[in-house]
Order: structure tokens, then sequence, then C-alpha cells
């Protein structure tokens, strides 16, 4: 009975959860209208993942596109697509579903938006916190992030 124990760290692996990490980001990022212009958007990275935040008002039909992007296209349109080509390896399958499951955070968010902003309603963000407002009954309120 073997009295050590041994870590292997495969670096290959640690490249790739960064590169996922930073193509999420990336795809949150990409359908934010006009972010290359605006001085209101920012993307970067914590000691607990990466963000893109952005101040301008947003739709809410956009908010929820930009919240369900990555997951969407990493974790069922990709998958779809390598299958069809026999290209979805056991790497890419911990890859996908690592994506699912740190999707989890915006898909809780998408379901709070839907069940509390109204229809026509435009969402700003303000560091943490993010506001709605509906301009056809003059409301604006804080968004709760709790249910």
């Amino acid at each position: 009975m073997p009295d050590k124990i041994s870590i292997i760290i495969n670096l290959e692996i640690v490249f790739l959860l960064v590169l996922l990490l930073l193509f999420h980001e990336l795809l949150h990022l990409i359908f934010i209208p006009h972010f290359i212009k605006s001085e209101k958007t920012y993307a970067g990275l914590t000691l607990f993942g990466g963000f893109v935040i952005t101040e301008e008002e947003i739709s809410k039909a956009r908010y929820i596109v930009i919240t369900i992007a990555p997951f969407m296209i990493i974790s069922i349109i990709f998958p779809l697509i390598l299958s069809v080509f026999g290209l979805l390896t056991t790497t890419l399958k911990f890859l996908i579903i690592l994506n699912a499951m740190a999707s989890s955070v915006d898909m809780l968010n998408m379901f709070l938006i839907i069940k509390q902003v109204p229809k026509n309603a435009t969402l700003k963000s303000n560091g943490p916190d993010t506001y709605w407002k509906n301009a056809q009954r003059n409301e604006e309120y804080k968004f709760n992030r709790s249910l």
C-alpha cells in the first residue's frame, strides 16, 4: 500500500478552462449592443471568474439574450454540431458540462428578470445593482436578485 499521495495538474486542461472562461464572457460581451463604441461597458477577471457589465440601457428581451447566449451556444449548439461531425471528445464534453454548470447563475438571473421585470421595460446596471424602468407607466424600480 503506497504511503504517499500524488497530484497531477494537466496544464492543457488548465489552459482550456481559461479559454472557456474567456469565450463564455466574450459571448456575453458581443451580444451587448454597440459594445465596441460604448464607454459604459466593461469586461474583466476576478479571483472567482470573469465578468461583463454595461451601464447602457438595454431592453428586457436583449438582456435575456445577453444572459443566455453562452449557455445556448457552448452547451447546446456546439455539442450538436460537434457530435454530427464526430468531434465530441471527452475533454470537450467535460468543458461543455462545466459551462452548463457555470451558466446556472446566468439562468437564475434570467428567470428572475422574466419574473420581476415588466414586458416593455428597459434595464440598466449600476455596479452590482440593476434597475428597470417602464416608460409607459413612468415607473422605476431596483431589480431584486432573490426569489
